[in-house]
């Protein structure tokens, strides 16, 4: 496939994501309103599952652009279709703007995707060069260990100390390590350090750094979409808080790591995303649900909203992206009904015409609407063309290859007729 139609595909992925992002989002959303008073796992999996498919659906479609190729608008491309319709009839609109300037777009996003894939990279760097330290505490390390074998990990678990840290993080995950902050070691009390480290723990036995990482790759790609930012949000406030359950369950004490967690707010630690932090999510709502664990009421006025702007976003997704065919030319048989249900061609039928040669490397580029007499049985009994393109090979090229397509015919009442089609055909470089 050429560069040109590459950049198209992932152009029109990436603008399609628009809608599709907020579909997703609001589907995430409704769900985990329902889902308020479950275990924080299976909000966790719910919001996983959402961001998941923020990154499968935009993929399946460039995966199906680019096996379709540059000429067709494959499903779920409302505004490729949207883009095509607009250059087909008279004037623009924005689907046609966007459709002349991908490569400017495309270019902005690869280049701000760049600078977030340094900045995690570089991050990654720092974490692995703190992991490779050697000051350690044996005291600690064999206390670390011990929680290890109470908490279910299997296996070794490192502990490092670092000087220019200000909260304990998770990083590895063949050869976890635990980095510890020296002024925790020195300044808080052992019990409370011990439940943080609980805490990093229950992130160690659930593999939270390769689901951490997967995260910051989708936010890298689709940075530009707050519900992919809002989502994984998500994602890392559940976490926290199953990382907190299995902390509370291993020490027996959650009023213990409440404190421990209440000393953190204190002292104001920053967040470090790229490893699993004990000060992650929202600190004041984590305590509070330790020491008194409540169900939470269904804010009515917060899910309508949700509720409604889903609706639309489904209704979008479902809207065709082709506007209403063009009446019937004028010499269709005056004597047949009018079809209540208007004959429909069958792309699957036929191949896709081939742009000649010398129109491709001439970047020629027009639409051509020609109609089709079909029958009863979807064959093609006649054809023409209604509107040049403006090259006549184009014209020629479209009518051919349609010509050999079967169309599903016209069934007004229940009944097969024949019916003359209007079809419009594309063709562009980009």
């Amino acid at each position: 496939m050429s560069a040109p139609a590459l950049v198209a595909a992932i152009g029109w992925a990436l603008l399609d994501f628009v809608w599709q992002g907020a579909l997703i989002g609001c589907a995430t959303a409704v769900a985990l309103t329902l889902l308020r008073n479950a275990r924080p796992e299976t909000r966790y999996a719910a919001a996983c599952a959402g961001l998941l498919l923020c990154l499968a659906w935009p993929a399946a479609q460039l995966i199906l652009a680019l096996q379709a190729g540059p000429d067709t608008a494959v499903a779920g491309s409302a505004l490729r279709g949207a883009a095509a319709d607009v250059r087909a009839g008279a004037g623009g609109g924005l689907p046609a703007w966007l459709g002349s300037h991908l490569t400017l777009l495309v270019g902005a996003w690869a280049a701000c995707s760049g600078a977030l894939a340094l900045r995690m990279g570089l991050g990654l760097l720092w974490i692995g060069r703190a992991a490779r330290g050697r000051h350690s505490d044996p005291a600690w390390q064999a206390r670390l260990s011990g929680l290890a074998a109470r908490c279910g990990v299997g296996r070794a678990v490192r502990l490092c100390i670092v000087d220019n840290l200000s909260s304990p993080v998770t990083a590895g995950w063949w050869r976890p390590v635990v980095l510890v902050p020296a002024a925790l070691v020195s300044g808080m009390p052992p019990q409370l350090l011990e439940a943080l480290l609980a805490h990093e723990l229950g992130h160690v036995r659930r593999h939270d750094y390769l689901v951490n990482l997967l995260q910051n790759v989708i936010e890298t790609l689709l940075f530009y979409h707050p519900a992919v930012w809002w989502i994984s949000r998500r994602i890392r406030s559940e976490r926290e808080l199953i990382a907190d359950d299995i902390a509370a369950r291993t020490l027996g004490e959650p009023r213990r790591l409440a404190l421990a967690l209440s000393e953190l707010e204190r002292l104001q630690f920053s967040t470090h995303h790229l490893a699993q932090a004990a000060n992650g999510g929202d600190l004041m709502t984590r305590i509070k649900r330790l020491l008194r664990p409540d169900t939470q009421a269904l804010n009515w006025k917060a899910a309508i909203p949700v509720l409604g702007l889903a609706a639309i976003c489904g209704a979008c997704a479902q809207a065709p992206s082709a506007p209403p065919a063009d009446r019937a030319p004028a010499m269709a048989n005056a004597d047949a009904p009018a079809p209540t249900t208007r004959a429909v061609i069958d792309f699957n039928s036929c191949a896709k015409p081939v742009y000649p040669q010398t129109e491709l490397a001439a970047n020629h580029q027009g639409t051509v609407t020609m109609s089709f007499r079909t029958e009863a049985d979807g064959s093609i009994s006649a054809s023409r063309v209604d509107k040049s393109s403006g090259f006549p090979s184009l014209d020629d090229a479209a009518l051919t290859a349609l010509a050999k397509c079967r169309f599903k015919p016209a069934v007004p009442d229940g009944q097969l007729v024949s019916s003359w089609v209007p079809v419009k055909y594309v063709w562009t470089t980009q």
